[in-house]
């Protein structure tokens, strides 16, 4: 799934400023060993799609738990879905909505011949950690295990459950995410480690911290056409080949209209005063006037921010004809969607109905998608991010972002629980290898995101 925060590509863009000093950390190098340990035995569980690893990953979790204060009947590892899930209640001292920390134990397939190295051994080389799920996640799982054994340790009493609940399909199907939110649907709040975060400039220095309050749905829609076919030496006007090309140059020359959220409009203007030239002035005019058709053409000329301005459709996949010397009975495209928070996938259908404008297209969902609106900028939240990343960077932008990708937080919005992505990783975007090869994470962020977590939790459950 995609992923982590809005990649900010705009780092070699921004404006000089001088770079925030960093605060002393309150994690002790004793709890910084600890993570980093406990990082690197997660690493080492194969979690990968089908793997009986993701179980064992899960009932390790619960052993470390349960050993570190946990009740062992307030610990609960469930086989019985599509795929396992990890469930620890904190108990809290009212019955009030409780807190869920959100986070996944699969990770995406990795092979050591690819890598150059066993994925699945985490190793260190200067400060970076590698291994397959050093970021995504198992190192939001990681910090939030930790803290959660540092406040056992502390003695902590929230005033409202706590809950963890790690699902076992994030990078696939989303099944179990969907059981554990319909679980959960009456929670307050949910902090999910698997989105949001910090970006460092490439010299080091801290550039913004990335606050997820949303994400796109993701849809992938059909689009079908069907002929008798025939003998190629006698063609007809009718060739299903010649009518999808025909529908797929209206699905290209549209543009989708332009639409806002209260995310994406503080986006643009923390952004925008940060971006040097034409591009952040066209951020600030898009910000002030949504209907600033300028700056709307420069913002959707850049790949990077296109998404943030409304709904997209692409072609990303062909498939027609049966037989060289054969004309075409069937021809298909596969267009991906990425669907603005709050609008419904069977408007978008519609849209690409009438656009294509064909009746002979028969148009579907390759999957039903699931969709949500936007979180809301609560003052709690807003208040323990700016809290947590201040004792960090000090006076850092906090920029509301929204994901273009699906993380555990869609199913969550779904139940209309507030949902924000919160990790506490700081990356350059040049070291972001999410999905990809050498996946790894700087081992000088660890000790920062454990205050990141305590901080937050305190101030949220407390």
């Amino acid at each position: 799934m995609a992923k982590r925060k809005l990649a900010f590509a705009i780092a070699a863009l921004m404006l000089s400023v001088s770079a925030p000093a960093m605060a002393q950390s309150t994690a002790s190098p004793a709890l910084v060993d600890e993570a980093i340990a406990l990082l690197g035995d997660s690493i080492a569980f194969r979690s990968v799609e089908g793997s009986p690893d993701t179980l064992r990953y899960a009932q390790f979790l619960a052993a470390k738990l349960i050993a570190g204060g946990f009740a062992p009947a307030d610990v609960t590892v469930d086989n019985s879905g599509p795929a396992p899930t990890l469930v620890a209640v904190y108990q809290g001292e009212s019955d009030d909505a409780p807190i869920i920390l959100s986070g996944h134990m699969d990770v995406v397939e990795a092979k050591a011949e690819d890598w150059g190295r066993n994925p699945f051994e985490m190793t260190r080389d200067g400060d970076y950690l590698f291994g397959r799920g050093v970021v995504d996640n198992k190192w939001g799982v990681t910090m939030m295990v930790t803290t959660l054994l540092r406040l056992k340790a502390e003695g902590f009493k929230p005033k409202r459950d706590l809950v963890l609940a790690l699902s076992g399909d994030e990078e696939t199907q989303m099944a179990s995410t969907a059981i554990l939110a319909e679980r959960f649907k009456n929670a307050g709040l949910v902090l999910n480690s698997d989105g949001g975060g910090g970006t460092l400039k490439e010299d080091g220095a801290p550039l913004a911290y990335g606050l997820q309050t949303a994400e796109k749905t993701y849809a992938d829609i059909l689009v079908t056409f069907t002929n008798p076919g025939g003998h190629s030496s006698r063609p007809t006007r009718e060739n299903a080949i010649y009518r999808l090309a025909r529908a797929i140059e209206r699905i290209d020359a549209y543009e989708f209209p332009a639409l806002t959220s209260e995310t994406t409009l503080e986006f643009f203007r923390e952004t925008g005063a940060m971006t040097a030239g034409d591009l952040g002035r066209a951020m600030l005019r898009f910000a002030e006037n949504p209907k600033d058709k300028k700056a709307l053409k420069a913002l959707r000329a850049d790949p990077e921010y296109v998404g943030q301005t409304g709904t997209t459709c692409v072609a990303t996949m062909l498939s027609g004809g049966h037989a060289l010397n054969a004309l075409p009975q069937r021809a298909s495209v596969s267009v991906n969607c990425r669907i603005f928070p709050g609008v419904a996938p069977e408007a978008v259908k519609q849209t690409l109905t009438e656009v294509i404008d064909d009746p002979q297209a028969e148009i579907s969902f390759v999957d039903v998608p699931a969709f949500s609106d936007a979180s809301p900028m609560r003052a709690d939240v807003m208040e323990a991010v700016r809290k947590s990343v201040d004792q960090r960077f000090p006076g850092l932008p906090i920029i509301p972002s929204m994901s273009a990708g699906a993380s555990d937080s869609l199913y969550f919005r779904m139940h209309g629980i507030p949902s924000y992505g919160v990790s506490g990783l700081f990356l350059k975007p040049s070291d972001d290898f999410s999905h990809g090869l050498n996946e790894r994470a700087p081992v000088s962020s660890v000790a920062g995101a454990l205050d990141h977590w305590h901080t937050l939790i305190t101030e949220l459950a407390d």
